[in-house]
């Protein structure tokens, strides 16, 4: 069993291995979130958040947006397309994507001048392989295809709903 950091740098590496140990830790749903909110103060680090209300602002908006997308994927990765091995619970959604968000503790970069948003572009899009390979690993899935439509999905409706949300709300 790998330890946590050991963990981290396996979900940031793709590596099936992690991913399989992790989904079946279910002790380790702490260890998820805690990465969840490492990202996102890496987020608001790297956006030039810097009062506390900011840096609280973009943890929630962190946390409920993961776990929206973790309801989204395992609805629509269970109950909409699933492979015939597909087996999968919330616990196990919400671990392995929350070790493929690891890479997003690389956001802090984002306030460096000049390379601060490529850097933020290239972890967004890791952080989206990393998000695929934990929802294929997760949902027993043959097809990176059918993981990669699942989170793609489930991103669009996430951000309709988040979008949608946050208009009524400002």
């Amino acid at each position: 069993m790998q330890n946590f950091a050991a963990r981290m740098v396996g979900a940031a590496r793709l590596s099936r291995e992690t991913y399989e140990e992790v989904e079946a830790d279910s002790a380790a749903n702490g260890q998820a979130v805690a990465i969840v909110i490492l990202q996102g103060l890496a987020a608001a680090i790297g956006a030039r958040a810097s009062d506390p209300r900011s840096l609280v602002g973009v943890l929630v908006v962190s946390l409920a947006s993961w776990i929206l997308w973790v309801l989204l994927t395992l609805f629509i990765g269970t109950r909409l397309l699933p492979e015939s091995t597909t087996h999968a619970d919330f616990g196990q959604i919400l671990r392995t994507t929350g070790f493929s968000a690891s890479v997003g503790i690389l956001l802090v970069f984002g306030r460096l001048p000049v390379i601060g948003g490529p850097i933020v572009a290239a972890v967004g899009i890791w952080m989206l392989v990393t998000f695929v390979v934990a929802i294929r690993q997760a949902l027993d899935y043959s097809s990176t295809a059918r993981a990669f439509a699942v989170c793609v999905l489930g991103w669009i409706i996430h951000w309709v709903l988040l979008f949608g949300f946050t208009r009524t709300v400002i």
